[in-house]
């Protein structure tokens, strides 16, 4: 005999109470403490201004600012204040090459140089016990996924020459820079260290020029922030956008916040990028604590966000996985909570997500469904501290 209606009705009225009741809840108050001991760090005056973002299955459950974005111009820094996520945009290439994998226009196990031709006859120049330099071919030529998990011997940046700032002086293409590292020398062979490398991720941003036939900033405006409804992210700012954009500090000799200018990677914050050619796909996204949110919800729902699929759950688990021969805790173009070493710590196994070199993080806790991003704008001073502090109330508020 069929269950009545009004019976049916209570049966899922209680079933849905039930699951709710077995989820990780957040605790309100251990989230008010956020923003309380982060301004501590401005009232001590060692952060100019951070955003908060505790997120949980689908909802924003915090999202905090404090301090200043402007200090000279007493600009406080607002929730929806836009900075530069520096490292963090690593990751966001990395879905843009996993876009391209799920088409099936990119193997990651192939070869640099089948995408790149300039890469071909690329050489390495090891350094021996004795301090003597062997130059020579590589056993294998390095792949796309060493590019992704930084074990293709590329080094960091070229030590000389006009690219060794382009990180700084973002003067050149994409085009341009890629065929200088393309002449660089590896520091050792592809598949053995981990050695985290701004040409490598750059390098592959170039793999995404190529094989999508448009700009890397125009691809990923295309099929990533676009369809995530991240609005105020982007590479090169527009006129609208740069009244809301944080300045960068840094602590001078006295321990005084001081406006880094142009000490700053990404170029001088003050001036807004202009006359910038160079999209940075390492490190020159600019975002807000929102945006990024979309975008680690949908790597922690295995690539969907609300009804439109920007990558294959596939691609997802991919990524989220310890691939360094070391142990590094470095997946294909993020950190994850596992291996010997993790980057990321204070944060349950799993959890993955990426850094930025001005303090800046973004997770996702796949377990719990747990998103936080951790916005100040700082070169130097204790944002590793205030981060950890920050990583410890978000995660010890579910329960």
């Amino acid at each position: 005999m069929p269950m009545p209606f009004r019976m049916r009705t209570a049966v899922i009225i209680v079933l849905a109470a039930v699951l709710n009741a077995a989820e990780p809840q957040l605790d309100p108050a251990r989230l008010k403490l956020i923003p309380q001991r982060m301004q501590e760090f401005v009232d001590r005056g060692e952060i100019s201004g951070i955003v908060t973002l505790v997120g949980r299955n689908h909802q924003i459950a915090a999202l905090d600012a404090v301090g200043y974005a402007d200090i000279e111009n007493r600009k406080p820094m607002r929730t929806d204040t836009i900075v530069q996520i520096m490292s963090q945009t690593k990751t966001v290439t990395g879905v843009a090459a996993m876009i391209l994998v799920d088409e099936g226009k990119l193997d990651l196990t192939r070869p640099v140089e089948e995408y790149l031709p300039e890469f071909k006859g690329i050489q390495v120049a090891e350094k021996k016990p004795d301090g003597s330099v062997s130059v020579h071919r590589p056993q294998h030529p390095p792949t796309v996924w060493e590019l992704m998990c930084h074990a293709s011997g590329l080094a960091f940046l070229p030590e000389r020459g006009e690219f060794a700032r382009i990180n700084y002086t973002m003067d050149h293409t994409l085009a341009e820079a890629v065929r200088a590292y393309a002449s660089e020398k590896l520091v050792a062979e592809p598949g053995t260290k981990h050695l985290y490398s701004n040409m490598g991720i750059a390098t592959l941003g170039r793999i995404v020029e190529v094989l999508s036939k448009q700009k890397y900033e125009d691809f990923v405006q295309s099929r990533i922030l676009g369809p995530l409804g991240m609005s105020d992210s982007f590479f090169f700012p527009p006129e609208s956008k740069k009244s809301r954009i944080a300045m960068l500090y840094m602590p001078d000799a006295n321990g005084k916040l001081t406006l880094a200018r142009e000490k700053a990677q990404g170029g001088d914050a003050a001036l807004y990028r202009a006359g910038a050619r160079y999209p940075g796909p390492e490190l020159a996204m600019f975002s807000t604590a929102a945006d990024l949110y979309r975008f680690y919800q949908m790597l922690g729902n295995k690539g969907v966000y609300g009804a439109k699929r920007i990558l294959s759950a596939q691609a997802v688990d991919a990524m989220a996985h310890d691939y360094t021969p070391d142990h590094r805790g470095y997946g294909l173009t993020v950190s994850v909570a596992e291996g010997l070493r993790p980057m990321l710590n204070l944060v349950n196994p799993g959890t993955f997500g990426h850094g930025g070199a001005f303090g800046t993080s973004g997770t996702i806790d796949p377990k719990n469904g747990l998103v936080t991003v951790f916005l100040p704008q700082m070169l130097g001073g204790p944002t590793k501290l205030a981060l950890d502090l920050f990583t410890q109330l978000a995660g010890s508020s579910v329960r």
